[in-house]
């Protein structure tokens, strides 16, 4: 791959961290910062789409910010794998600015202007996970996120919020600082580099296989944005953020930047070649099988639809490590798709559960009968978003997950299989009640009448992610052909 040295890269995280500057100054001035949040949106989504042909067709973009570790400079590039993440990212940012606005004002929640301002920095942060060339450039965007969507997680600072953002931090500074940092110096003193290369550089390290498989543990809990068990539980604490935020952190960022970082990892840090020989795929897909059982066991005994959809959340999130550590082709190709899928269809669950909120101040799903037909665009857009969750055609998430069983027989590991299609079930059935509910069981008796809609810029946002989810069963080439191209195919 031939990459050409463009100052675009740093643009494409600049401009929603130096428009961070304007939503501050527009404190006084809803409909300017709203403006101002909205034009940053719609700048980064340009950009980062104008270096989509370019990768495409087979080449990449580079630049180089500072070098202050021999080997190991501070630097962005942009290949297929990257390209994938940053365009899901900054497409579904532009939607969740956008239902922000709605929400935020419905509710009347204070500290508005450090919630977009925050939300800009931590987008930042994002497109530089993505666009980092080596696992020092990586780690630090991966902290920046961290720091900058505390606020967010701590929005309503009352005891449960601080709670949950102290929790959040310690669960994730914690593992990244005590786990994932020990594991890039011994890659470092391994390696002598740190950069991301297809075939992995510990390939021809020397390094014995407990010591490959040591890396490999700090690696896979070090990035705990990731949620794998046992430390999954800062996301369902949470939840106590504005949905908004539980959209944003489930589906555009903070989870998929520590499934990303797991992928990086596995595929240009170790390299498929160097998993196989030493037999470290089944660590992968063992703990990656453990957590999506129990993630989705967890989430069928809950009745805040929130936390629900958290569960749900941590189990989707290893089927596309499970996917990874299946080694074959169709495997890590549907795991990498299923980045892309889950996002459009569980930031759509996220928008239906927040204007479920605005609308009728319901967030138990044992009060949700009849809400249907109340609500009929809000439910049908979450009954699709729970149809691509599932794995259902003709939506999104079927086209992922269908690879991943087509990688799971080529593995010859039928045991993947069988978790698949058992975490599907438990997918159905902890989903399809609500839709029952809502649609066919009646509104309870002396249920307010005057339940409506969400506000308009709820309901479009929601609407055009289901959509979304809908059309990228038929039309998810640019997609695939990135995922192909990340793995060298």
């Amino acid at each position: 791959m031939i990459y050409q040295y463009s100052i675009w890269p740093l643009m494409a995280i600049l401009v929603s961290l130096c428009g961070a500057i304007p939503i501050l100054a527009s404190d006084r001035k809803p409909n300017l910062r709203e403006s101002w949040t909205l034009l940053i949106a719609a700048a980064k989504v340009i950009i980062v789409a104008s270096l989509l042909p370019t990768v495409l067709n087979g080449g990449g973009f580079v630049f180089t910010i500072a070098e202050v570790i021999p080997n190991v400079p501070i630097q962005l590039r942009v290949d297929a794998m990257g390209m994938f993440f940053a365009l899901v990212a900054s497409i579904l940012w532009f939607f969740t600015s956008l239902y922000s606005i709605g929400y935020m004002r419905a509710l009347d929640e204070h500290d508005q202007t450090r919630y977009f301002a925050s939300f800009a920095v931590a987008i930042s942060a994002t497109i530089g996970v993505a666009f980092s060339a080596n696992l020092l450039t990586l780690y630090l965007f991966y902290e920046m996120l961290s720091l900058s969507t505390y606020p967010l997680v701590a929005h309503h600072q009352d005891a449960e919020a601080k709670k949950s953002g102290r929790k959040y931090l310690t669960y994730i500074l914690g593992t990244s600082i005590g786990f994932a940092l020990p594991a890039m110096l011994l890659t470092y003193q391994l390696a002598g580099t740190l950069d991301f290369s297809q075939g992995g550089i510990l390939t021809g390290s020397g390094a014995s296989p407990a010591t490959l498989g040591l890396i490999l543990v700090l690696f896979l809990f070090g990035f705990a944005k990731a949620g794998l068990m046992p430390f999954h539980g800062w996301l369902p604490a949470a939840m106590v953020a504005p949905t908004p935020v539980s959209a944003f952190l489930h589906g555009v960022a903070v989870v998929k930047v520590g499934v990303f970082s797991i992928l990086r990892v596995i595929f240009h840090i170790f390299g498929v070649d160097l998993l196989q020989d030493v037999n470290l795929g089944v660590v992968i897909t063992t703990i990656a099988s453990i957590t999506i059982i129990v993630a989705s066991l967890v989430a069928l005994s809950q009745d805040n639809l929130k936390r629900r959809l958290a569960y749900s959340t941590i189990g989707q999130l290893s089927y596309m490590i499970l996917g990874a550590g299946m080694l074959t082709a169709a495997g890590m190709t549907g795991g990498l798709l299923h980045i892309a899928m889950h996002a459009f269809g569980k930031i759509t669950l996220f928008f239906c559960a927040g204007a479920i909120y605005v609308a009728a101040g319901k967030k138990y799903i044992s009060q949700m009968d009849g809400l249907g037909r109340k609500m009929p665009i809000t439910f049908f857009a979450f009954s699709l978003g729970a149809m691509s969750i599932i794995g259902l055609p003709p939506m999104g998430g079927f086209t992922s997950k269908w690879m991943m069983l087509i990688g799971a027989v080529d593995s010859g590991q039928l045991i993947l299989l069988v978790v698949l299609l058992s975490s599907s079930l438990l997918n159905a059935a902890y989903f399809l009640p609500i839709v029952y509910r809502a649609f066919m069981v009646p509104l309870p008796a002396g249920e307010v009448d005057e339940i409506k809609e969400a506000p308009l810029f709820c309901l479009v946002p929601l609407c055009m992610t289901a959509i979304a989810s809908l059309a990228l069963f038929f039309f998810h080439g640019i997609f695939l052909q990135l995922a192909q191209q990340a793995l060298g195919g």
